[in-house]
């Protein structure tokens, strides 16, 4: 069985939910000889649910349950009630898993074929994505497969690298000491960093082409770590960060000027997934 959203539901719920573009997908067994209804094209903020299921009772209770989770005007019937076949209790199940969690999910899925659940989708943060995994999982009977696609969502991302706006952590030269501008560049960082509970963040140095590459090495891993010591003591879980260098390998912008070579000594954010 199938709880597809329209399209635009992204448009007609972003504003007023967590549910932008939520899909939605459950389905059993599906018999070879039993084709499922075939998906219309819902009003923007409804939510279509298709599939077949094995008696009138099994589409009373899911039906029921959508309605009351995402509005009794917003959900239109497409089951058909035909010869599946289901693993044991399977519409208790289905029932434990259409919570209001699913509304924290964006432009996802969540998809019930038989007793293997497969949840897809954006979530605001690791947090999110490993309790709404965990709480599927311990909802479940050993015998259930749980595979987690969620991943955070890159809007996060995007306010990072708005935040440093392509510019230039500085230090000093040849040393993994910041500089009073750096150091201003870190802080907004921080600031924005602060408000994303529970995100895992790499810190990555960067350095030009100078020099030996194994000092660049060293030095670009020395940066990092600075920011990363600075990070952890200034509020940020210090476990959910992590820094790498990666010296002169992946260079933004040409080593034979002096201002490509300044914009390839750099430190790069990343949301980690």
């Amino acid at each position: 069985m199938r709880f597809i959203p329209s399209p635009a539901l992204a448009c007609a719920l972003a504003r007023s939910l967590a549910l932008s573009g939520l899909l939605v997908c459950a389905s059993g067994a599906i018999a070879q000889n039993v084709a499922p209804a075939a998906p219309a094209t819902p009003e923007p903020g409804q939510v279509t649910v298709s599939g077949t299921v094995p008696d009138e009772a099994s589409k009373a209770a899911v039906l029921a349950r959508l309605r009351e989770l995402y509005g009794q005007d917003k959900v239109v019937d497409q089951i058909a009630v035909g010869a599946v076949a289901m693993p044991a209790n399977w519409n208790g199940y289905v029932q434990k898993l259409i919570t209001p969690e699913l509304k924290q999910i964006s432009r996802g899925q969540l998809k019930i074929d038989g007793n293997t659940v497969s949840l897809r989708g954006e979530v605001a943060n690791e947090a999110v994505r490993q309790r709404i995994a965990s709480n599927v999982a311990t909802s479940l009977n050993p015998t259930y497969t749980v595979n987690n696609g969620l991943r955070v969502s890159a809007a996060d991302q995007a306010v990072l690298d708005n935040t440093l706006a392509n510019r230039t952590v500085e230090f000093e030269s040849g040393k993994a000491t910041l500089t009073p501008a750096g150091k201003a560049i870190v802080d907004e960082m921080l600031a924005a960093l602060l408000k994303m509970k529970g995100r895992k963040v790499e810190i990555i140095g960067h350095t030009d082409s100078a020099g030996l590459r194994s000092s660049n090495l060293a030095l670009s891993q020395a940066r990092a770590d600075t920011v990363k010591s600075y990070f952890a003591s200034h509020g940020l879980n210090g476990d959910l960060l992590t820094a790498t260098g990666q010296g002169p390998d992946r260079p933004i912008a040409s080593n034979d000027s002096a201002d490509g070579r300044a914009r390839n000594r750099r430190i790069e954010f990343r949301i980690s997934q």
